[in-house]
This record gives C-alpha cells, sequence and structure tokens, in this order.
C-alpha cells in the first residue's frame, strides 16, 4: 500500500510578504470562521478513496497556520480522523511565524497532536527583514524556538533565505551560524526567486532593486552546505539539511510521486493518478463549498512521459535520486540515452549505480539544468 499524506493549506496572514508568491490574504480577520467552515466541508465532501493508503503525514501550511485558533485547529482534526484513518501519522507539521505563535496556543497545538514546528525565520538582519516586509526580529526568533521548546517540540525547523538583495556573504554566514546556535532540528535554505505578481516582481521589473548574479547565488548556497555539514547536518534534499531522524517526511511523499490529499484554497494533490489544484481565490471557494461543490480550479490525468519526467525532476533533488526502476518501462531507453548523451556534460554531477541515479552535493548547484538536459520531450 502506498504511503501518503495530507496537506492543509491556510492563507490568512498579518501581512503579506513581498516575494511570496503562495496564496494568502492579509485583513481578511472577519472571514476566518467562514473559512474553516468551508474547510471542514471540503474534508468533509472528499471523494479520493484512501482505503490502501497509509496516511502518515499531515502539514498545515499557509499563510500563516500559528494564526489559527486551537479550538478550530481540533475540529478540522477531528473532521480527517471522522473521514480517514490517521491511526499511522507519524509527522504532524504546523507553520509558525516568529512572533506569531504564543506559548500557550503552541502547547495547545502539541497536545492536538503536532509534533513538528516549521519557523519561517528568512533572516536574522534587521535590514533585509524590513526589505522582505517581515514583521519580526532576531528576539522573536530565539522567543519562538524557546517557547516551541518548552511547550514540547523535538523537532523544529527552520525556513531562512539566501539571494537577498543587499545580502553579503557574511551576513549569510552570519545568519546560518546564529541560527545553528539556537538549537533547530532541521533548517531549509531557500534561494529568493522573483515571480510574477509579487511586489518584487515589480522592484525587479521597475530596477529598482537588482538581484544577485547566478556566481554569488551558487557561493551562498554553498556556504549553506558546507556550514550545515560541519555542524552535523546531514543534506538529504536541495534545499533540506537534517540531524539524523529528523528529515521532513511530508515533502518525501511530493519527492517520491507519493498520492496526497490536499485541502484549502490554492492547495494542489494527487491521487496517484490525477493531480488537481483548488481555487485560488478565498471568496469562491467558500462560495463553492457553500453549494457543496468541491473547489476544484484544474484536474488533469498523469500520462507515461508526465510521470517520467517528474520522477526525474523531484527524484534529482533528494540525496538517494532516481530509483530508475520504477520508471515507465515504455521510456526507460530514452533515459538511459539522454543518461548517456549527456555523459561529457553532467557526469561529473552525478553517480549511476544499482539503477539508481543521483547528484553529487556540487550536482545539486545545478539540479534543474541537469533535470530539463534528462526529460523526455513532449510528443
Amino acid at each position: 500500500m502506498p504511503k501518503a499524506g495530507i496537506y492543509i493549506h491556510i492563507p490568512f496572514c498579518t501581512v503579506k510578504c513581498m516575494y511570496c508568491d503562495f496564496y494568502s490574504v492579509a485583513d481578511k480577520e472577519d472571514t476566518i470562521p467562514t473559512f474553516f467552515k468551508a474547510l471542514i466541508k471540503e474534508i468533509e465532501l472528499c471523494k479520493s478513496d484512501t482505503n490502501n493508503w497509509i496516511i502518515d503525514t499531515i502539514f498545515i501550511g499557509g499563510g500563516t497556520p500559528s494564526l489559527t485558533q486551537p479550538d478550530q485547529l481540533e475540529k478540522v482534526i477531528q473532521t480527517l480522523k471522522n473521514k480517514f484513518d490517521l491511526s499511522n501519522v507519524t509527522e504532524f507539521t504546523l507553520e509558525a511565524n516568529p512572533g506569531e505563535a504564543p506559548a500557550a496556543r503552541l502547547k495547545a497545538f502539541h497536545d492536538l497532536g503536532v509534533n513538528r514546528i516549521s519557523i519561517g525565520v528568512q533572516s536574522l538582519e534587521p535590514d533585509l527583514l524590513q526589505f522582505l516586509t517581515r514583521n519580526h526580529g532576531p528576539d522573536e526568533v530565539i522567543q519562538t524556538i524557546e517557547i516551541a521548546r518548552m511547550a514540547g517540540f523535538e523537532n523544529i525547523n527552520c525556513d531562512l533565505i539566501f539571494n537577498i538583495p543587499g545580502q553579503s556573504f557574511e551576513i549569510w554566514q552570519r545568519d546560518l551560524k546564529s541560527v545553528l546556535e539556537m538549537g533547530p532540528d532541521h533548517i531549509s535554505c531557500y534561494s529568493l526567486t522573483v515571480e510574477k505578481g509579487t511586489q518584487l516582481y515589480q522592484y525587479v521589473n521597475r530596477k529598482e532593486v537588482s538581484m544577485p548574479s547566478e556566481d554569488q547565488s551558487a557561493e551562498f548556497y554553498q556556504c549553506a552546505q558546507s556550514t550545515m555539514k560541519e555542524s552535523g547536518f546531514e543534506q538529504y534534499e536541495i534545499c533540506n539539511w537534517g540531524k539524523p531522524e529528523k528529515y521532513c517526511q511530508h515533502n518525501f511523499h511530493y519527492w517520491e510521486i507519493d498520492p496526497y490529499l490536499a485541502f484549502g484554497p490554492s492547495a494542489h494533490g494527487y491521487d496517484g493518478v490525477h493531480r488537481f489544484a483548488n481555487v485560488r481565490n478565498l471568496d469562491n471557494y467558500i462560495k463553492m463549498l457553500g453549494e457543496g461543490k468541491l473547489p476544484r480550479q484544474d484536474i488533469y490525468e498523469l500520462s507515461d512521459i508526465d510521470r517520467t519526467n517528474e520522477m526525474i525532476g523531484f527524484g534529482l533533488r533528494i540525496k538517494n535520486g532516481i530509483n530508475l526502476n520504477q520508471i515507465p518501462k515504455s521510456y526507460i531507453n530514452m533515459v538511459n540515452k539522454a543518461i548517456e548523451r549527456n555523459q561529457s556534460k553532467w557526469g561529473d554531477y552525478y553517480i549511476l549505480g544499482e539503477n539508481r541515479l543521483k547528484l553529487t552535493p556540487q550536482g545539486f548547484v545545478f539540479a534543474d539544468a541537469i533535470a530539463v538536459d534528462l526529460m523526455i520531450p513532449a510528443p
């Protein structure tokens, strides 16, 4: 039976960050009770056949889920338990922002079964936090980690961002070391990307802001790799480092093309055959569920080419790489030929053996380009 996960998107934020492309809304507190009624309705309406799935992870993202009241989360969890078998869940993650996760609330979340907290640190440099429109400072980061520990959390992740305009190599290195000293169990490091529709995109488009060069970005990334390794953190995915036994299990469902349920506006799910996306609008989401309709915006069936290319794209992200035995038989020869064809170009950056293709640590820098060269062209 395949392992599977559940993702829930809670879109509310106190401030919309200038770089964020995830669906979120600010100043909509009056909509929160109606949203949770709609979310519960969506879970109840779910028609996916999960009888042969082993659901072992839950991830609540956003938005800022730590703004949720414990009684609201309790109702959601109870609805999930009424609908699905959650007896195998071993990892239950909730995202939190520094300064927006009070001690009593984190303790209540932990008592409800949440056992992993993911904190959106992003940076400890006040000027960079201000540029990113983050409304916290270094002190709130320290405090949030401390109260999470006191609440009982033994698995704490911190998100960090590099490639920020105005961020020097020294600032990045200092951020990494300072966060490591705070004692998290897991760290995710993401390169700041310019996404259409964001305030950052407008700044760059108007030439008010210049992004760091590719060489600078690679230098930031390699600094993260070396600093994490020196600190005993294992890199198991392009952007993720963890202590042993502290890897984010939920994300493996995405990387290994496992099925996962998804609820909330803009949430994306996969039932093993079809991928779907919910509407990216809170009002429409609530309206459709009020009419008894699932809030689907897109549904499409994966072809063997789609599945092959996803295995390549996602598989090269993780330390264990691609299990070539799982590539659809109709395309394995094409994949092997692509690997052979690109040996002179990328051979120094990947390892092929025992029917697995995996990248070296240096290869992670070029993962996207390598994946594109190995993918099957659309017919």
